[in-house]
């Protein structure tokens, strides 16, 4: 099963159900503002995927915290604070693809097919 992990409003979020929509592959939708994900869940992202590839750096949340001129631990911030993960999260049991990476979410549906 695929499973979308993103919000409502993310135009690319609704870019990755489309892409799957339009070629009949069932996925689940999970919006991480309503229910945001366990810190077993990034870990296991986290083993596909690297912490840095997670942090959304562009995000609202990034830059009012003033996170560009700060040191701290990805994996820890991402715990704490889940408006700083990059949306959506495409994943499969083995594999994951993080924002706008339509060459992943291919590979996805072809295993799924």
């Amino acid at each position: 099963m695929i499973q979308i992990i993103g919000t409502k409003k993310c135009k690319i979020t609704r870019k990755a159900e489309r892409f799957f929509k339009e070629r009949r592959i069932p996925f689940q939708f999970r919006d991480i503002q309503e229910k945001g994900l366990a810190p077993r869940e990034l870990s296991h992202i986290a083993q596909v995927r690297s912490w840095d590839e997670m942090l959304d750096s562009q995000s609202r949340a990034y830059q009012d915290r003033g996170m560009a001129y700060m040191e701290f631990s990805v994996s820890e911030e991402l715990e704490a604070d889940q408006g700083l993960i990059k949306t959506p999260l495409v994943r499969t049991k083995t594999m994951v693809a993080i924002g706008d990476e339509p060459e992943v979410w291919k590979q996805i549906a072809l295993a799924q097919s």
